[in-house]
């Protein structure tokens, strides 16, 4: 649902875009690096997680097992829906592939989208991680 919230307001945002100033902004390739960054640190903080709590079992502070289950719910929440934004910002111009803006448009929001379902695999992930590992004693 969120992914789809977000792609209405990706493609929404063409429309109000073109009538303010004329023009869609480009997809700036700082704001897909930025989104492969989020993910990249979101990916070690569930390595870091898992290994701590389900290989070496160890407990881990209460207040930060909390914090990082809210890291990943949100990760993967507004993942979605920025790729979401970026694949409804993509759609306006499909049909325009055969010029060049339009074309570096399609490209860019396809990565940047790609980019943020990296930051939903990775809140996924982080998510798996808190899980408390069963006992075998019980």
């Amino acid at each position: 649902m969120a992914f789809v919230v977000g792609a209405v307001l990706g493609y929404g945002l063409v429309v109000v875009a073109e009538r303010i100033s004329g023009a869609a902004p480009p997809v700036q390739w700082t704001a897909v690096l930025a989104l492969v960054a989020i993910a990249v640190i979101v990916f070690v903080l569930a390595y870091s997680t898992y290994r701590t709590v389900h290989r070496e079992r160890r407990r881990m502070n209460p207040q930060r097992a909390v914090n990082f289950l809210l890291l990943a719910k949100a990760s993967a929440l507004v993942g979605a829906v920025i790729a979401g934004g970026y694949v409804g910002f993509g759609l306006q111009f499909i049909d325009e592939m055969d010029v060049e803006l339009p074309r570096e448009r399609v490209i860019g929001a396809l990565s940047a989208a790609v980019a943020a379902l990296l930051i939903v695999v990775a809140g996924l992930v982080l998510e798996r991680a808190c899980r408390i590992p069963r006992d075998d004693n019980e």
